[in-house]
């Protein structure tokens, strides 16, 4: 499933129609985040409602190219680790300072 480059409040309800209709395959539910550019706080209730639904579905969940925005959104709430996020993964998509 691919994300939208927009993923707000007004899109919440869509996504997680789209999502619950996603089909999996063998690697699980699969949530591609590489194009995201705007989001907010309601994207990481649908997140975790994904998750959620993976497991109910005795499922992987995984969601791929996250941006460190919302890796840092995640965290700030106290669920990246819940949606496999880190800080530290984030951190290796950055380029080294010079």
């Amino acid at each position: 499933m691919q994300l939208p480059e927009i993923a707000t409040l007004a899109q919440a309800s869509s996504l997680l129609q789209q999502i619950e209709a996603a089909p999996a395959d063998a690697a699980g539910l699969r949530v591609d985040a590489s194009a995201l550019k705007e989001f907010d706080t309601s994207l990481v209730a649908v997140l975790l409602a994904a998750r959620r639904l993976a497991e109910a579905r005795g499922l992987p969940f995984q969601i791929v190219s996250p941006p460190g925005k919302l890796t840092e959104l995640a965290e700030l709430y106290g669920v990246g680790s819940l949606l496999s996020l880190s800080s530290a993964a984030s951190e290796a998509e950055r380029p080294a300072a010079t």
